[in-house]
């Protein structure tokens, strides 16, 4: 069973979007990795939300560029969490998806991370600390991450004023 699905709304942007399919799976986390659009394949997306929502999933991460409507699509068939990354895919260097991603109708949220693979990473933590809310062995493998980024960060600070 996918716990989360990450959907691209172009096969271009996965260079973008792998930093969050390898996170999921660093911590072990099942995840469903496709591309969808909402604009091009509306009926291919309200398909696959409906379809893993029966087998469980909990969390939608959706990655788009442009116009991407892509998360609020997936916010409007699914009570369950919904994570955006916008992409840069266009002259306006990411604003448009940005702004298209975070301005949501109230009732239909989609939480926004950073454009890219910054937040496509973030995403994929972001989704671990909405299921780590049910699973404590997900949670502790979250508080050991954040001990490995805090020494990395002590080792790189010792490396640098030795």
């Amino acid at each position: 069973m996918s716990r989360v699905a990450i959907f691209m709304g172009s096969i271009s942007d996965e260079e973008k979007v792998r930093p969050c399919a390898d996170v999921l799976s660093d911590l072990g986390i099942d995840y469903t990795f496709t591309v969808t659009s909402a604009h091009r394949t509306p009926e291919r997306t309200a398909r696959l939300v409906d379809e893993l929502e029966a087998k469980g999933c909990q969390v939608f991460i959706c990655a788009a560029g442009m116009a991407a409507h892509l998360a609020g699509a997936v916010a409007a068939k699914t009570t369950r969490p919904v994570i955006g990354i916008p992409i840069s895919a266009s002259a306006l260097g990411g604003m448009d998806a940005l702004l298209s991603t975070v301005q949501m109708p109230p009732g239909f949220p989609v939480a926004t991370v950073a454009l890219d693979k910054a937040g496509a990473r973030n995403a994929a933590w972001m989704a671990a600390q909405i299921l780590a809310l049910s699973d404590a062995e997900l949670a502790e493998k979250l508080r050991a991450a954040r001990e490995d980024f805090k020494a990395s960060v002590e080792r790189a600070a010792e490396k640098l004023n030795a």
